[in-house]
């Protein structure tokens, strides 16, 4: 039986936390290689014994450095022969603060994350997904890129940049046959939420939970595997004429 990802090379950044892990299975279990680059060595060695697949291998680097994005290049190339999908899943949701009170180098940490990182991986692997004659690029956005948050101004802006670094390199690397998409969900159960909630009601994260899953027609927060069948979607050839596309995966909340 043929699988989606059969003779596919990815790499997923932000591999070890929530999304990044369960991308990780559902790309294995369609036949990909996949290798997670995230910062913590013990978060990935723990996932990958976890996992335990010989598909599967970590690099320890930042995605804020250009040299440790093409070394995860490098490494996806030596150990399984090329690259053909890239998922800037990595982010930081920075502080719950009105702007005025807001850390200027906490700014500056959520963008170079969430903006630069992405924006390296693409630097880092057009030049391996040219050589593998076109591929698909992914970067983790959020509804909060699609329309204004209060007390979470830095993380906000970022989600929205970055839809403007994928529209940009969708149209600049079509003719390489690399595609480019953001995917955008709603809150998911994930270590991410889980800060949010107690920095937007200190002591009471539990009634921020309800009042954020209130206003979500589905009624739920999103579970990591409803993204990763989204990141499916656009990894693989289900996908080959779309790019420049924003995909929201959240329970109706932008409807």
């Amino acid at each position: 039986m043929i699988k989606k990802l059969d003779n596919k090379v990815a790499i997923i950044t932000g591999g070890a936390g929530g999304i990044g892990k369960a991308t990780a299975i559902e790309f294995l279990n369609e036949g990909s290689d996949v290798l997670l680059f995230d910062l913590n060595e013990n978060d990935l060695k723990n996932l990958c014994q976890e996992i335990s697949s010989n598909h599967l291998s970590y690099y320890a680097g930042d995605v804020t450095s250009f040299e440790d994005n093409l070394r995860a290049v490098e490494i996806a190339k030596e150990k399984f022969g090329g690259l053909d999908i890239f998922v800037a899943n990595a982010g930081i949701e920075g502080d719950v603060k009105n702007l005025e009170d807001y850390d200027i180098e906490k700014f500056d940490q959520v963008m170079s994350v969430n903006v630069k990182g992405p924006f390296l991986g693409l630097k880092a692997s057009i030049p391996a997904l040219t050589n593998r004659g076109g591929g698909s690029f992914i970067i983790t956005s959020s509804i909060a890129g699609l329309s204004g948050a209060p007390q979470i101004g830095a993380y906000a802006t970022s989600k929205h940049a970055v839809i403007g670094l994928m529209k940009s390199a969708a149209k600049e690397c079509a003719d390489k046959n690399i595609r480019v998409n953001t995917v955008n969900p709603s809150p998911v159960e994930t270590r991410m939420m889980r800060s949010l909630e107690e920095g937007l009601m200190p002591g009471e994260s539990e009634q921020a939970k309800d009042l954020m899953e209130s206003n979500i027609p589905l009624g739920r927060y999103g579970k990591p595997e409803d993204v990763a069948k989204v990141m499916l979607f656009l990894a693989s050839d289900d996908s080959s004429f779309v790019t420049g596309s924003v995909y929201t995966v959240d329970g109706g909340s932008t409807a």
